[in-house]
């Protein structure tokens, strides 16, 4: 089913955008082009974002593609399609990869098997706020946090997924 979402590479060390585009494109099937920006809250790095349409689970190869650079930091988003849940893909150095099912709105939804889960392997009310803080990704959006507010007013590149 086709679907779409956005990429947001909120720091990547300049030496590595290029290779960041050719990552996307490979995963897309066309040459990719973005437009690079200063990332404020880190000088040395830069900025893009895009979003992409292609077909279900395009999310999930956008991510395994840039996570081959465990220095940047990205977000990679799905929308939910026919069948389908939607994703969200979060990438900070030293924490490693987040992946997340998203609602509609694009919430982080947690199924009824992992609720379970978290609660009946918590020992109480603390560690079931922390478990439950990490599955819904909260360590991953506190850190890109600040690289998010960093970009508003930042121009939208749009791209197509071929075949």
């Amino acid at each position: 089913m086709p679907t779409r979402g956005v990429i947001y590479v909120h720091s990547s060390p300049l030496a590595v955008s290029s290779h960041v585009e050719w990552a996307i494109a490979r995963v897309l099937g066309a040459p990719v082009r973005l437009e690079w920006t200063p990332q404020p809250v880190e000088p040395s790095a830069r900025r893009a974002q895009c979003s992409w349409s292609g077909m279900s689970g395009t999310g999930g190869e956008l991510a395994a593609a840039l996570r081959q650079w465990p220095m940047i930091r990205f977000e990679v988003t799905e929308e939910p399609s026919n069948g389908v849940d939607g994703e969200r893909f979060m990438h900070v150095p030293g924490r490693g990869l987040f992946h997340g099912s998203t609602s509609a709105n694009g919430d982080i939804v947690l199924s009824e098997d992992r609720l379970r889960s978290l609660i009946a392997t918590s020992r109480g009310y603390e560690t079931l706020a922390h478990a439950m803080e990490k599955a819904l990704g909260g360590p991953w959006d506190a850190e890109l946090e600040p690289y998010r507010h960093a970009a508003d007013g930042v121009p939208m590149t749009l791209l197509t997924r071929v075949g």
